[in-house]
Protein backbone atom coordinates (compact mmCIF):
# COMPACT_ATOMS: atom_id res chain seq x y z
CA UNK A 1 0.00 0.00 0.00
CA UNK A 2 0.93 3.63 -0.43
CA UNK A 3 0.35 5.06 3.04
CA UNK A 4 0.26 8.75 3.90
CA UNK A 5 1.30 9.44 7.49
CA UNK A 6 0.55 12.68 9.29
CA UNK A 7 0.12 13.66 12.95
CA UNK A 8 -0.53 16.56 15.33
CA UNK A 9 2.68 16.21 17.38
CA UNK A 10 5.06 17.46 14.71
CA UNK A 11 8.49 16.17 13.64
CA UNK A 12 10.35 13.51 15.63
CA UNK A 13 11.49 14.49 19.11
CA UNK A 14 11.71 12.54 22.35
CA UNK A 15 9.86 15.28 24.21
CA UNK A 16 7.01 16.06 21.81
CA UNK A 17 6.75 13.41 19.07
CA UNK A 18 8.47 10.16 20.03
CA UNK A 19 6.44 7.65 17.97
CA UNK A 20 6.24 8.83 14.37
CA UNK A 21 9.78 7.85 13.33
CA UNK A 22 9.74 4.26 14.66
CA UNK A 23 6.20 3.80 13.32
CA UNK A 24 7.20 4.90 9.82
CA UNK A 25 10.23 2.60 9.91
CA UNK A 26 8.07 -0.42 10.85
CA UNK A 27 5.54 0.46 8.14
CA UNK A 28 8.39 0.54 5.62
CA UNK A 29 9.77 -2.76 6.91
CA UNK A 30 6.31 -4.27 6.32
CA UNK A 31 6.71 -3.45 2.62
CA UNK A 32 4.55 -0.34 2.35
CA UNK A 33 5.42 2.84 0.47
CA UNK A 34 5.23 5.54 3.15
CA UNK A 35 4.91 9.27 2.50
CA UNK A 36 5.03 11.64 5.46
CA UNK A 37 3.66 15.17 5.91
CA UNK A 38 3.59 16.73 9.37
CA UNK A 39 3.00 20.07 11.07
CA UNK A 40 6.35 21.73 11.65
CA UNK A 41 5.53 22.22 15.35
CA UNK A 42 3.21 20.95 18.06
CA UNK A 43 -0.46 21.20 16.99
CA UNK A 44 -2.32 19.13 19.57
CA UNK A 45 -5.91 19.90 20.68
CA UNK A 46 -6.64 21.75 17.46
CA UNK A 47 -9.24 19.40 15.97
CA UNK A 48 -10.02 19.69 12.24
CA UNK A 49 -9.07 23.35 11.97
CA UNK A 50 -7.69 25.32 9.03
CA UNK A 51 -6.18 28.74 9.65
CA UNK A 52 -7.86 31.34 7.45
CA UNK A 53 -5.53 33.84 5.84
CA UNK A 54 -2.38 31.94 6.74
CA UNK A 55 0.55 31.85 4.31
CA UNK A 56 1.05 28.07 4.33
CA UNK A 57 4.62 27.03 3.63
CA UNK A 58 5.94 23.52 3.08
CA UNK A 59 9.59 22.54 3.49
CA UNK A 60 11.51 19.35 2.85
CA UNK A 61 12.77 17.37 5.83
CA UNK A 62 15.00 14.33 5.99
CA UNK A 63 14.40 12.50 9.28
CA UNK A 64 17.30 11.46 11.53
CA UNK A 65 18.25 7.83 12.08
CA UNK A 66 16.96 8.00 15.66
CA UNK A 67 14.43 10.21 17.41
CA UNK A 68 16.23 13.33 18.67
CA UNK A 69 15.78 14.71 22.16
CA UNK A 70 14.27 17.92 20.87
CA UNK A 71 13.23 19.50 17.60
CA UNK A 72 14.06 22.80 15.94
CA UNK A 73 13.01 24.00 12.50
CA UNK A 74 16.58 23.50 11.23
CA UNK A 75 16.89 19.95 12.57
CA UNK A 76 16.56 18.15 9.23
CA UNK A 77 19.22 15.58 8.52
CA UNK A 78 21.25 16.10 5.32
CA UNK A 79 19.71 15.16 1.98
CA UNK A 80 20.61 11.48 1.60
CA UNK A 81 18.88 10.95 -1.72
CA UNK A 82 15.77 9.40 -0.16
CA UNK A 83 12.19 10.70 -0.43
CA UNK A 84 12.00 13.62 2.02
CA UNK A 85 9.21 14.18 4.48
CA UNK A 86 7.23 17.42 4.23
CA UNK A 87 6.83 19.86 7.13
CA UNK A 88 4.01 22.41 6.96
CA UNK A 89 3.48 25.49 9.14
CA UNK A 90 -0.19 24.69 9.56
CA UNK A 91 -2.65 22.25 11.09
CA UNK A 92 -2.98 18.45 10.89
CA UNK A 93 -6.08 18.79 8.69
CA UNK A 94 -4.19 21.06 6.31
CA UNK A 95 -1.35 18.52 6.22
CA UNK A 96 -3.81 15.80 5.22
CA UNK A 97 -5.25 17.90 2.38
CA UNK A 98 -1.85 18.97 1.08
CA UNK A 99 -0.46 15.44 1.31
CA UNK A 100 -3.35 14.10 -0.73
CA UNK A 101 -3.49 16.85 -3.35
CA UNK A 102 -0.07 18.46 -3.76
CA UNK A 103 2.68 15.97 -2.90
CA UNK A 104 3.81 12.36 -3.37
CA UNK A 105 1.23 10.92 -5.78
CA UNK A 106 2.98 12.29 -8.89
CA UNK A 107 6.11 10.26 -8.18
CA UNK A 108 4.74 7.46 -6.00
CA UNK A 109 1.19 6.80 -7.18
CA UNK A 110 -2.21 7.31 -5.56
CA UNK A 111 -2.46 7.07 -1.79
CA UNK A 112 -4.33 4.00 -0.55
CA UNK A 113 -4.62 4.83 3.17
CA UNK A 114 -4.08 7.82 5.46
CA UNK A 115 -2.84 7.13 8.98
CA UNK A 116 -2.88 10.06 11.37
CA UNK A 117 -0.56 9.39 14.30
CA UNK A 118 0.61 7.64 16.32
CA UNK A 119 -0.54 10.31 18.75
CA UNK A 120 1.46 10.89 21.92
CA UNK A 121 -1.39 9.92 24.25
CA UNK A 122 -4.81 8.33 24.05
CA UNK A 123 -7.74 9.69 22.09
CA UNK A 124 -10.47 7.82 23.94
CA UNK A 125 -13.89 9.23 24.93
CA UNK A 126 -15.70 12.19 23.42
CA UNK A 127 -13.96 15.00 25.31
CA UNK A 128 -10.55 13.94 23.99
CA UNK A 129 -11.68 12.92 20.50
CA UNK A 130 -13.63 16.10 19.75
CA UNK A 131 -10.52 18.26 20.27
CA UNK A 132 -7.96 15.88 18.78
CA UNK A 133 -5.76 17.06 15.94
CA UNK A 134 -5.01 13.39 15.25
CA UNK A 135 -8.69 12.69 14.62
CA UNK A 136 -8.93 16.02 12.80
CA UNK A 137 -6.45 14.95 10.12
CA UNK A 138 -8.20 11.59 9.69
CA UNK A 139 -11.60 13.31 9.42
CA UNK A 140 -10.19 15.69 6.82
CA UNK A 141 -8.83 12.80 4.75
CA UNK A 142 -12.23 11.11 4.95
CA UNK A 143 -14.13 14.15 3.68
CA UNK A 144 -11.56 14.26 0.86
CA UNK A 145 -12.79 10.81 -0.14
CA UNK A 146 -9.92 8.73 1.26
CA UNK A 147 -9.71 5.86 3.71
CA UNK A 148 -8.31 7.08 7.02
CA UNK A 149 -7.35 5.82 10.47
CA UNK A 150 -6.57 7.89 13.56
CA UNK A 151 -3.97 5.99 15.58
CA UNK A 152 -3.14 6.88 19.20
CA UNK A 153 -0.79 5.35 21.77
CA UNK A 154 -2.11 5.38 25.34
CA UNK A 155 0.91 5.74 27.60
CA UNK A 156 0.84 4.94 31.31
CA UNK A 157 4.20 6.51 32.10
CA UNK A 158 6.55 8.71 30.08
CA UNK A 159 9.54 6.39 29.81
CA UNK A 160 8.92 5.44 26.16
CA UNK A 161 11.25 2.45 26.33
CA UNK A 162 12.39 1.56 22.79
CA UNK A 163 11.28 -2.09 22.94
CA UNK A 164 7.83 -1.10 24.24
CA UNK A 165 7.44 1.62 21.60
CA UNK A 166 8.50 -0.85 18.90
CA UNK A 167 5.89 -3.39 20.03
CA UNK A 168 3.11 -0.79 20.06
CA UNK A 169 4.20 0.38 16.60
CA UNK A 170 4.04 -3.21 15.34
CA UNK A 171 0.59 -3.59 16.88
CA UNK A 172 -0.54 -0.35 15.25
CA UNK A 173 0.72 -1.48 11.85
CA UNK A 174 -0.96 -4.87 12.27
CA UNK A 175 -4.34 -3.32 13.15
CA UNK A 176 -4.16 -0.74 10.33
CA UNK A 177 -3.31 -3.46 7.81
CA UNK A 178 -6.26 -5.56 9.01
CA UNK A 179 -8.65 -2.62 8.73
CA UNK A 180 -7.37 -1.74 5.25
CA UNK A 181 -8.08 -5.30 4.10
CA UNK A 182 -11.26 -6.15 6.02
CA UNK A 183 -13.15 -3.04 7.15
CA UNK A 184 -16.16 -1.47 5.46
CA UNK A 185 -15.33 2.11 4.48
CA UNK A 186 -18.42 3.44 2.72
CA UNK A 187 -20.55 6.44 3.74
CA UNK A 188 -17.82 8.55 5.32
CA UNK A 189 -16.65 5.92 7.79
CA UNK A 190 -13.24 6.03 9.44
CA UNK A 191 -11.65 4.34 12.41
CA UNK A 192 -9.99 5.56 15.58
CA UNK A 193 -7.56 3.06 17.08
CA UNK A 194 -6.02 3.25 20.56
CA UNK A 195 -3.03 1.01 21.31
CA UNK A 196 -1.75 0.74 24.89
CA UNK A 197 1.93 1.61 25.18
CA UNK A 198 2.64 -1.47 27.27
CA UNK A 199 4.86 -4.51 27.04
CA UNK A 200 2.82 -7.46 25.78
CA UNK A 201 0.19 -5.32 24.00
CA UNK A 202 0.34 -7.64 20.98
CA UNK A 203 -0.76 -10.55 23.17
CA UNK A 204 -3.83 -8.78 24.52
CA UNK A 205 -7.24 -8.55 22.86
CA UNK A 206 -8.13 -6.23 20.01
CA UNK A 207 -11.77 -5.22 20.50
CA UNK A 208 -14.49 -3.20 18.80
CA UNK A 209 -15.62 -0.43 21.12
CA UNK A 210 -18.00 2.49 21.34
CA UNK A 211 -16.75 5.98 22.03
CA UNK A 212 -17.79 6.96 25.53
CA UNK A 213 -19.96 10.08 25.64
CA UNK A 214 -18.61 12.05 28.59
CA UNK A 215 -18.14 15.67 29.61
CA UNK A 216 -15.97 17.99 31.63
CA UNK A 217 -17.53 17.90 35.08
CA UNK A 218 -17.22 21.62 35.73
CA UNK A 219 -18.07 22.65 32.19
CA UNK A 220 -14.69 24.23 31.43
CA UNK A 221 -10.99 23.47 31.67
CA UNK A 222 -9.31 26.85 31.69
CA UNK A 223 -6.96 27.75 34.48
CA UNK A 224 -6.79 31.41 35.47
CA UNK A 225 -3.31 32.84 35.98
CA UNK A 226 -1.95 35.98 37.57
CA UNK A 227 -1.66 38.71 34.95
CA UNK A 228 2.16 38.79 35.09
CA UNK A 229 2.70 35.08 34.45
CA UNK A 230 4.13 34.07 31.08
CA UNK A 231 2.41 31.23 29.19
CA UNK A 232 4.57 28.37 27.89
CA UNK A 233 5.01 27.78 24.17
CA UNK A 234 2.86 25.02 22.66
CA UNK A 235 5.46 22.24 22.91
CA UNK A 236 6.36 22.99 26.53
CA UNK A 237 2.72 23.31 27.54
CA UNK A 238 1.85 20.01 25.84
CA UNK A 239 4.77 18.27 27.59
CA UNK A 240 3.46 19.46 30.96
CA UNK A 241 -0.03 18.19 30.07
CA UNK A 242 1.41 14.76 29.24
CA UNK A 243 3.13 14.60 32.61
CA UNK A 244 -0.23 15.31 34.24
CA UNK A 245 -1.96 12.77 31.98
CA UNK A 246 0.45 9.98 32.89
CA UNK A 247 -0.35 10.56 36.57
CA UNK A 248 -4.08 11.15 36.06
CA UNK A 249 -3.74 14.64 37.47
CA UNK A 250 -5.39 17.97 36.79
CA UNK A 251 -3.74 21.36 36.70
CA UNK A 252 -3.84 23.46 39.83
CA UNK A 253 -5.73 26.72 39.73
CA UNK A 254 -4.09 29.95 40.79
CA UNK A 255 -6.64 32.61 41.72
CA UNK A 256 -6.25 35.98 40.06
CA UNK A 257 -6.19 39.21 41.97
CA UNK A 258 -9.67 40.59 42.48
CA UNK A 259 -10.67 43.62 40.47
CA UNK A 260 -13.96 44.14 38.69
CA UNK A 261 -12.48 45.32 35.39
CA UNK A 262 -9.03 43.77 35.50
CA UNK A 263 -7.73 42.09 32.37
CA UNK A 264 -7.75 38.34 32.92
CA UNK A 265 -5.26 35.66 31.91
CA UNK A 266 -6.02 31.95 31.23
CA UNK A 267 -4.46 28.80 29.85
CA UNK A 268 -5.92 25.48 28.68
CA UNK A 269 -5.64 22.94 31.51
CA UNK A 270 -7.78 19.82 30.89
CA UNK A 271 -8.74 17.76 33.94
CA UNK A 272 -7.66 14.24 33.06
CA UNK A 273 -9.29 12.93 36.22
CA UNK A 274 -12.70 13.77 34.68
CA UNK A 275 -11.97 11.37 31.82
CA UNK A 276 -10.61 8.53 33.93
CA UNK A 277 -13.47 8.76 36.41
CA UNK A 278 -16.08 8.76 33.61
CA UNK A 279 -14.52 5.62 32.13
CA UNK A 280 -14.62 3.89 35.49
CA UNK A 281 -18.27 4.86 36.08
CA UNK A 282 -19.40 3.69 32.65
CA UNK A 283 -17.83 0.24 32.90
CA UNK A 284 -16.95 -2.16 30.05
CA UNK A 285 -17.69 -1.53 26.39
CA UNK A 286 -16.10 1.86 25.75
CA UNK A 287 -12.82 2.78 24.12
CA UNK A 288 -11.56 4.16 27.42
CA UNK A 289 -12.33 0.93 29.29
CA UNK A 290 -10.56 -1.26 26.72
CA UNK A 291 -7.38 0.81 26.93
CA UNK A 292 -7.56 0.79 30.73
CA UNK A 293 -7.58 -3.02 30.51
CA UNK A 294 -4.51 -3.03 28.26
CA UNK A 295 -6.50 -3.93 25.14
CA UNK A 296 -6.33 -2.30 21.71
CA UNK A 297 -9.61 -0.55 20.87
CA UNK A 298 -11.07 0.07 17.42
CA UNK A 299 -13.98 2.49 17.16
CA UNK A 300 -15.82 3.09 13.88
CA UNK A 301 -17.06 6.66 13.49
CA UNK A 302 -18.43 8.84 10.69
CA UNK A 303 -17.04 12.11 9.42
CA UNK A 304 -20.13 14.17 10.12
CA UNK A 305 -22.27 15.66 12.84
CA UNK A 306 -25.05 13.13 12.41
CA UNK A 307 -28.58 14.24 13.22
CA UNK A 308 -30.42 12.46 16.03
CA UNK A 309 -33.94 11.12 16.27
CA UNK A 310 -36.85 11.76 16.71
CA UNK A 311 -36.84 15.30 15.34
CA UNK A 312 -38.60 15.76 11.97
CA UNK A 313 -41.29 17.84 10.31
CA UNK A 314 -42.23 21.47 10.70
CA UNK A 315 -41.51 23.43 13.85
CA UNK A 316 -44.46 25.73 14.68
CA UNK A 317 -43.44 28.54 16.98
Amino acid sequence: MHVLVTNDDGPPSAESSPYVLPFVRILEQAGHTVSVILPDSQRSWIGKAHIVGQDVQATHYWPPKETPESHSPSASAPDDGSQPWILVNSTPASCAQLGLSQFFFQERGEIDLVISGPNYGRNTTAVFALSSGTLGAALEATVCGRRAIALSFAFFDRRNLPDVVAESCSQGVRVCEWLAKNAEWEDGRLFTVNVPLQKGCMEKKVVWTKMLQNEWKKGACFQELPAAVNVDDASTAEAKLRRQESKGESGSVTPAESSQWQNRHFKWAPRFTDVYESVQRAGPGSDGWAVKEGETSITAIKANFMHTQPYEGEVKL
